[in-house]
């Protein structure tokens, strides 16, 4: 069976595109038609510098509403757990005794993927000023793998990671990575391994493949994307490795106070009649599977989507973490160490949904102005008609501590909503039943591809392209200068950056047409000197086990977005795949496998709000990205052999791509002191709730990332004398901050800040660092240091 048999009304004519690539050269200034790699790496610096002061090819937007959406069971999230303190008091249920779903080969594997701490520039805000300084939370790759018992080829690898995407390069570093682990790794590949993000905008960046963003942090870090893809094999590997029998069950609750819509005014624009059918303007329900081995019944993972943007910490943060789903993970696995159901290794996964328009913001926009004012609903600006004042505000924004409080509360709430469900599944689950596990992946140029709506009508998706709303950022970061959010470029909005615009590209009369209503400020996909900008080739790809299907977004899909896709497909998948012998569970993950972006419906496209004005392919995308999905769906069937056609090849930038990002040259000491002395000691003691400081002479941490390891620590006093370490990088409330002090003679300071929880012990404690020096010829040698012994009473 093909992906052609189907017959939904969403499939027309899967047409090629009707006229070839343009070369983005034709229509460039003609100074540009000199050297052409040194002029287009010239105007690629030039670029550089005059985007990275408005670069904002990711910002965000709350506004109201967070009226229940209730399925399975209605979750109060106040409540049991405290400020940085994971333990709650609920009792858990015993694992279910008599499983009666079908069995799976069920594995899950964690490793570590933190890159480059400091110096980097953050991926997600894509603001200049925001490169590292440290590490508040280690960043992970988990993998969740489940395959056909009776076929155990047929498999699916399900990779979340704490990033602000997957994007191309890291994808095709993943498959080259696992095609090198020989013949027991054979049966995984393009079409069954999905990289997702969790799209926390606090972490590393400088690993994608297309140059946009690469332009705020200076080009390509290899250190960066390696430590990505080195982590995420790992975790490959150490899933594949824990394969066994087992069972798996879905659960739904409802999160009301988990994410509050950025976009209100666009998602209004959708039909009164579709708006009706849902109880609030995002999603709110978070869908849990559990993965629970046959052989003693012990739980090895749970796997969730629930949408809401990374963004809990702010734009001025500069200390890596996961953010709110980070945080979510964190306090989970931390429960289930001490779960008698829960098998060691426990891995915990909380994936993205149709974010893109919610926020964790759920106190909404807000001007700081002095005005007390809330942002307009229109286009998010203050009094002045601007955007910069314009900020949403998470449940402890008051706390003023660069979004720290308000992003661990944000996690918290979506821990407490998993662990509802998670408590709940012995009453109340849905077994998966069925065996198949099927997948496909394929490669669609969306340039000027031609396709039919339901209607019967013919219309196209275009070469990549950004509005002008696109560099007014939202209220997680606002934009600069005169953009503003629903902007319509007209007269002329904004004409300094009409002339920069025309400067890189000027569109052609049919790209202009394409993407109408949209005012083009950046043609990115069809700019490809001195490599591609921006894609124009995304993946398309959809996971089925038995009665789950993932839908694996390359956009970030809006809340009705994400709603009319799942809709399409449980439609089609209820009636030709299952044939109504099941009811199907459909998800969508993302942003997956390359970022594209964002994804809005037509009737918000014409708002050009800022997701519209990120909705890379004009006001087709998303029935484009139905029709395709549907069109192949039939490969998710039981008795569906082949696979579709590949598609063409992105692009691999990864060798190509520019850099001006500089290494480290040496690390000095000062010449009364060595790497890891403590110049500055703690007090003798303290009360649960205080924060220890100590500092220490520094080495730059990029000369060793310490995956799998630690830059700090905290270690006790136990009672044989012997110290412990009872806190590391893992822990949010353990800080790793490093600063520059003397850049000619190389000297930096570290300090290792504990910001002890209320559920710490009573007793003796000690703050540890380790670091690596690198010497004038290159040499990388590793310390530690350590502070005097304090005490900590309750």
């Amino acid at each position: 069976m093909t992906g052609e048999d189907s017959q939904s009304p969403y499939i027309g004519e899967h047409g090629k595109s009707t006229k070839q690539k343009h070369d983005s050269r034709t229509q460039t200034m003609p100074f540009l038609r000199l050297s052409r790699r040194a002029i287009a790496v010239a105007v690629a610096t030039i670029s550089l510098m005059i985007l990275s002061v408005f670069a904002v090819w990711h910002f965000e937007t709350p506004i109201f509403d967070v009226s229940p959406y209730v399925w399975v069971s209605s979750l109060t999230t106040g409540a049991s757990l405290r400020a940085y303190d994971g333990e709650t008091t609920e009792a858990f249920p015993l694992a279910r005794s008599t499983p009666v779903g079908d069995k799976y080969l069920i594995g899950v594997g964690k490793a570590d993927i933190t890159g480059p701490v400091v110096e980097i520039n953050f991926g997600g805000y894509a603001s200049l000023p925001q490169k590292g300084t440290g590490l508040r939370q280690r960043i992970y790759a988990r993998t969740f793998i489940i395959g056909d018992v009776s076929k155990p080829d047929n498999r699916i690898a399900y990779i979340i990671l704490d990033t602000q995407s997957g994007d191309a390069a890291v994808r095709i570093g993943i498959l080259e990575g696992v095609a090198a682990l020989g013949s027991d790794y054979a049966m995984y590949g393009a079409s069954n391994i999905a990289v997702t993000g969790t799209h926390q905008h606090s972490g590393p960046g400088a690993w994608f493949n297309y140059l946009l963003p690469q332009i705020t942090s200076l080009g390509f870090s290899q250190q960066s994307y390696q430590a990505i893809v080195t982590g995420a094999l790992l975790s490959i590997q150490r899933a594949h490795e824990s394969l066994t029998e087992g069972y798996l069950d879905i659960g739904m609750t409802n999160i009301t106070d988990g994410n509050l819509s950025r976009s209100l005014y666009a998602y209004m624009a959708n039909p009164a009649e579709e708006r009706a059918q849902y109880h609030a303007s995002t999603d709110t329900t978070m869908t849990l599977v559990r993965l629970q081995r046959a052989s003693d019944l012990k739980n090895i993972g749970v796997l969730s989507w629930y949408p809401v943007h990374g963004t809990s910490m702010l734009e001025n943060n500069t200390h890596v973490t996961g953010d709110n789903k980070g945080v979510a993970a964190y306090l989970f696995e931390k429960k289930m160490a001490s779960d008698a159901n829960a098998a060691p290794g426990f891995v915990a996964g909380f994936s993205q949904a149709n974010v893109g328009d919610t926020t964790p913001n759920v106190l909404g926009a807000w001007c700081d102005d002095g005005s007390g004012q809330m942002c307009s609903y229109e286009n998010s600006t203050c009094a002045d008609g601007k955007s910069e004042s314009c900020h949403g505000r998470g449940p402890e924004f008051f706390k003023l501590d660069l979004g720290v409080s308000s992003c661990y509360e944000m996690g918290r709430r979506q821990y407490a909503g998993a662990l509802d469900i998670y408590n709940n599944l012995s009453i109340s689950s849905i077994p998966v039943v069925g065996t198949s596990v099927k997948s496909y992946h394929f490669y669609q140029n969306m340039s000027f591809f031609q396709f039919q709506l339901p209607n019967g009508s013919t219309v196209q998706t275009c070469p990549a392209a950004l509005g002008y709303s696109f560099a007014a950022g939202t209220t997680d970061g606002p934009g600069a200068f005169d953009f503003t959010q629903a902007d319509s470029g007209s007269p002329n909005a904004s004409p300094l950056w009409a002339v920069v615009s025309n400067l890189l590209r000027t569109p052609t009369d049919e790209q202009t047409l394409c993407q109408h209503p949209k005012p083009i400020l950046l043609d990115v996909g069809e700019m490809s000197e001195p490599y591609d900008w921006s894609p124009n080739i995304v993946d398309m790809q959809a996971l089925r086990v038995g009665q789950l299907i993932i839908i694996i977004s390359p956009s970030e899909a809006t809340t009705m977005s994400g709603r009319r896709w799942r809709n399409a497909v449980h439609s089609e998948a209820a009636s030709t795949i299952f044939k109504g012998s099941v009811d199907p569970v459909v998800v969508l993950g993302g942003p997956a496998n390359v970022y594209a972006h964002y994804c809005a419906t037509p009737e918000e496209y014409g708002i050009q709000r800022y997701e519209a004005a990120s909705t890379l392919y004009g006001p087709w995308e998303l029935p484009a990205y139905i029709n395709l999905t549907l069109k192949n769906l039939a490969y998710l069937a039981p008795d569906a052999t082949g696979a579709p056609p590949v598609g063409p090849t992105p692009p691999d930038n990864r060798q190509t791509s520019l850099s001006f990002i500089s290494s480290v040259v040496f690390d000095g000491e000062p010449i009364d002191r060595t790497f890891g002395d403590c110049t500055s000691q703690p007090s003798t003691s303290y009360i649960v709730g205080d924060v220890i400081n100590a500092t220490f002479v520094g080495a730059n941490p990029r000369n060793n990332l310490r995956l799998e390891g630690t830059f700090a620590a905290v270690e006790q006093l136990d009672s044989t004398g012997s110290w412990v370490q009872v806190r590391d990088d893992n822990d949010w409330s353990l800080v790793y901050t490093w600063e520059r002090t003397d850049t000619i003679l190389g000297h930096s300071s570290v300090v290792i800040s504990w910001e002890s929880e209320i559920s710490a012990e009573a007793g003796t404690y000690r703050l540890r660092y380790y670091g690596d020096s690198k010497s004038l010829l290159g040499t990388i040698t590793g310390f530690s240091g350590v502070s005097n012994g304090f005490a900590i009473t309750t």
